[in-house]
């Protein structure tokens, strides 16, 4: 079996979740971690969240597969992880996309962090109850 070639490749990274996206020559199949996207990912809002890159830049995806190793995080970190990882394979594989998917926000990290506990509270904002007496 002939090994296939990477047209490109981008890392995503949302939370604390991590995506190596990887086009490569095919017929359009994507897989996660080598399970098919349609099983790792169940939610159908999640998809089309990760597939916006595709229909914001009109890259053909009939050729490609769409290789994807992510890790880190649960699955809605992931999924942003992968659709900030595929708008940079895309933008690598053709350059003329990039002001389409910049514009609509596809190649900008994601910078929303869970904000970290405080010591002598129960967790980052709450304060534990106030006894006058």
């Amino acid at each position: 079996m002939a090994t296939k070639k990477a047209i490109s490749s981008g890392t995503g990274r949302r939370k604390t979740a991590t995506a190596r996206v990887n086009l490569m020559e095919g017929k359009g199949e994507w897989t996660v971690n080598g399970v098919k996207l349609e099983e790792y990912i169940p939610s159908e809002a999640l998809r089309d969240y990760l597939r916006q890159p595709v229909g914001i830049s009109g890259y053909d995806m009939t050729k490609v597969d769409v290789v994807v190793f992510a890790k880190g995080g649960g699955i809605s970190g992931q999924a942003g992880a992968i659709r900030h990882g595929l708008a940079r394979a895309i933008v690598e594989a053709d350059e003329t996309t990039r002001a389409v998917l910049k514009k609509a926000g596809c190649m900008t990290r994601d910078s929303r962090m869970k904000e970290r506990k405080k010591p002598g509270q129960p967790g980052a904002r709450k304060r534990f109850q106030f006894s006058k007496r």
